[in-house]
């Protein structure tokens, strides 16, 4: 699957492949934002369907559209948050979705990455203006003029190696191999058409496989400590980890089990793909056939995504950090001021920040990130103070760019996000 003009790459990064799965966006939440400008619509022009009741039954139109398997938590910060789990009904076979269920959150963990780097920054071990060559001698190709900062807000000029030809058997889990960051880095082109460093946003998984790098280099520790000393531990985050191979951490003592994910089989991926990228009869994603034309990616392995996508968290752990971040506690004010300056990202929804996604939606500005892998996909965010927070965590990727599955997914994050914020369900929406 390769681009061969700057119009048709754009069309494969956005409409398909890194959009699904390359640990990049979620499209329900951005969609629904497409009007602009993020004000509230009045409450006489909106319906009262996003009560709990209404949500429930949101998500499971939702599951039986396409998502297959829904998780959402609506934390209003009132202390009685808003948790449901519905499937449809064959997933039921593998495994029965709980809301306390391990998940892998895909990109969300570029937050947390970014994160770390602020707080070296606050500690001035790194500099946001800091080039890359200073830190990663000879890694990064013109890394003597990408700075620290344009990794965070992917102005760097770099592009993304999940489009390349060496890596895409793995994206699928049709080859076993284990990436290093600096392999990945090595494979990773220029973006196309080419860009100087700084000149424009365009999102690339490559700039937090080099701000891992950094971190292990600025503070002697590896990632995974580096996460269990300043973010899980601190804030009591059990059932978060960083992915090291594709073996999930189940508790036996608890009964905590893990999401299973589901991805189209070769047959209904070349169909949904079609028109933006023509896949090659049999290409698809490895693991055991399952009902629907369905294939269990749950075993293929994350690892490679790293410090740009490879946390495996819960629903509430997730919304945990995220208030904490947003609420100022795990960042100086300097620093968070940093984060939350934005470069325009229309294709986000709104802006990126520093590992920070600014999405304008029908009722309101929210903060946060989106995360995709193989079989996962998930939107969870803050209001600006960081006491509301919600999630949403769908067991399926490409599955939800069919256009059904796709309508009943963005009304679902859409119902779940206006309730969040404390605001009735645009009248436009679908109630389910």
């Amino acid at each position: 699957m390769s681009a061969h003009t700057p119009s048709r790459r754009h069309r494969i990064r956005r409409g398909a492949l890194t959009v699904a799965l390359a640990t990049c966006m979620g499209a329900a939440l951005v969609s629904c934002s497409d009007a602009g400008s993020g004000e509230a619509e009045p409450a006489a022009g909106r319906s009262v369907a996003n009560t709990a009741a209404g949500l429930a039954g949101l998500a499971q139109k939702a599951a039986d559209t396409g998502s297959l398997g829904v998780i959402v938590r609506v934390d209003s910060g009132d202390g009685k948050p808003v948790e449901i789990a519905r499937q449809a009904a064959w997933t039921k076979d593998d495994h029965r979705l709980a809301v306390g269920d391990r998940f892998r959150v895909g990109s969300n963990t570029k937050t947390l990455t970014a994160t770390l780097v602020l707080q070296q920054v606050a500690e001035n071990k790194i500099s946001l203006d800091d080039t890359v060559e200073e830190w990663l001698p000879g890694v990064v190709k013109g890394g003597e003029d990408i700075t620290v900062r344009m990794l965070l807000n992917h102005t760097s000029g770099l592009g993304d190696f999940l489009l390349t030809p060496q890596f895409l058997p793995s994206l699928t889990g049709q080859e076993k191999r284990t990436w290093t960051p600096r392999e990945l880095l090595a494979i990773t082109p220029e973006q196309d058409p080419p860009a100087e460093p700084g000149e424009k946003y365009s999102y690339s998984n490559a700039n937090y496989e080099a701000l891992g790098l950094i971190l292990e280099k600025a503070t002697g520790s590896s990632l995974t400590e580096l996460i269990k000393g300043k973010i899980t531990g601190p804030l009591g985050m059990k059932d978060s980890y960083l992915a090291t191979n594709g073996d999930w951490d189940t508790d036996e003592t608890t009964g905590k089990q893990y999401v299973t994910g589901y991805e189209p089989d070769a047959e209904r991926l070349r169909a949904i793909l079609s028109g933006t990228v023509d896949l090659p009869e049999g290409v698809g994603f490895a693991g055991p056939e399952r009902s629907g034309d369905n294939i269990d990616t749950s075993a293929i392995d994350p690892s490679w995504s790293w410090a740009a996508g490879g946390m495996v968290s819960t629903a509430r752990d997730w919304q945990t950090f995220l208030t904490a971040l947003n609420s100022g506690k795990l960042l100086p004010k300097a620093q968070m001021k940093q984060m939350r300056t934005t470069v325009n990202a229309p294709e986000e929804g709104g802006g990126y920040g520093l590992g920070l996604m600014k999405v304008n939606t029908a009722c309101g500005t929210v903060w946060g990130h989106t995360g995709g892998l193989p079989g996962y996909s998930s939107e969870i965010y803050t209001d600006a103070s960081g006491r509301r927070s919600v999630a949403v965590l769908t067991s399926t990727n490409f599955g939800i760019k069919e256009e059904k599955a796709a309508t009943a997914n963005k009304a679902l994050v859409e119902a779940a996000t206006c309730q969040m914020l404390g605001k009735p369900q645009p009248s436009h929406s679908p109630a389910g």
